[in-house]
């Protein structure tokens, strides 16, 4: 799930979030509503629905980033392809091995 403009970052303090954490767990899992518990009105943790959650945690993988990166060089050097070829191609290898 992407960042939406109308996202909402909800503050909430850590007592009331523990009471009400089945409504607040709803919230951010149907309408990816994001919450920051604070406790004594200091941030210490942060709610977010769990496959944004995956996606963060990949894109912290050192590897993955520098295969972004690359990516990014080779799309600025003019290397990419339409995905249309790319996808022709890969429909004419399936139909090869298949015979």
């Amino acid at each position: 799930m992407s960042t939406n403009p109308t996202t909402v970052v909800h503050h909430l303090p850590l007592t009331k979030a523990r009471i009400n954490l089945g409504q607040v767990v709803h919230r951010v899992h149907v309408s990816g509503e994001y919450f920051i518990l604070e406790k004594d009105g200091i941030p210490v943790a942060g709610i977010m629905g769990a496959d944004e959650f995956e996606d963060y945690l990949e894109l912290q993988d050192p590897n993955l980033k520098e295969q972004i990166k690359e990516g990014y060089r080779e799309y600025r050097q003019g290397k990419a392809r339409p995905l249309e070829d790319i996808l022709a191609e890969l429909r004419g290898k399936t139909k090869k091995k298949k015979k």
